[in-house]
């Protein structure tokens, strides 16, 4: 159990944002921010179980070059899907990380892999701050998150660790939840996905004997240096994370306000 009273098998690092303390001692309304990966190997177990979620929105950060490749998402009931694709072809990171979820061959990521996964990871955390891409979806996202009739709004992208870790802190700053938290919650993934990445690296070792672990393990895990690298990358480009919020995401004091009136107890 991830100690919230429900878990989806399908998506073990799925979790709920609510009671996180937030601006003013306020904590964060249960049930109405859902972090998973995505939905597509969701058992039919986890179906009741979405369905007492009730999301009426659901945020995909993919883009359709991974949602077409990917098994087919399972939803309980019609939420709305909205497809905010956070994604740079000239970033390779993303199509791997798809390709080692779902079993693919990965010898057309030799030379990333020489380059060094890990580098590449931190690469794509400062990338969050500055891509185009990135900066439009993240902040529709966090103005979807504002409006009640996208409430309870679930969000995810493959794996659900790393733009939908991104999107997490976003969304928890701008909710006035400390760093400490924050960081807490982003490195909680590595525990709850332990099993399925020692079922994924088991399953990569027999298709291939040779595999080299340690090119892979960067892309299965969320690291304290990702995460530096995108605060890093926010006080080089922003000075600040509020500076953040407002320049480089477009978000204004009416987004901000709406969102912690809507999130907030």
């Amino acid at each position: 159990m991830t100690g919230q009273g429900w878990e989806l098998v399908g998506a073990p690092n799925a979790r709920d944002l609510g009671g996180l303390v937030g601006a003013d001692g306020r904590r964060v309304r249960v049930g109405q921010l859902i972090r998973t990966p995505a939905l597509g190997r969701l058992t039919d177990e986890d179906l009741p179980v979405l369905a007492k979620l009730g999301p009426a929105c659901v945020v995909d950060l993919r883009d359709a070059s991974e949602i077409t490749v990917a098994p087919e998402d399972r939803f309980a009931g019609e939420p709305r899907v909205v497809c905010l694709p956070v994604h740079d072809a000239e970033h390779p990171v993303f199509t791997y990380v798809s390709a080692v979820l779902l079993g693919h061959d990965l010898n057309a990521y030799a030379e990333l892999a020489r380059q060094g996964t890990a580098g590449a990871m931190a690469a794509i955390y400062r990338w969050f701050v500055t891509g185009e891409s990135a900066r439009v979806g993240f902040a529709e996202a966090v103005r979807l998150a504002s409006r009640p009739e996208n409430l309870p709004l679930l969000y995810h992208c493959s794996a659900g660790k790393d733009r939908t870790g991104w999107l997490t802190v976003i969304l928890l700053t701008a909710l006035g939840v400390d760093e400490a938290a924050i960081r807490a919650d982003y490195l909680r993934n590595n525990e709850l996905t332990d099993s399925l990445r020692a079922v994924i690296v088991e399953a990569m070792r027999r298709r291939n004997p040779e595999l080299d672990v340690d090119a892979v393990l960067p892309v299965l895990e969320v690291r304290a240096e990702y995460l530096d690298a995108g605060y890093a990358e926010v006080r080089r480009v922003h000075g600040s994370f509020d500076a953040y919020l407002r320049d480089g995401l477009g978000l204004t004091d009416s987004h901000l306000r709406a969102l912690r009136a809507q999130l907030l107890e």
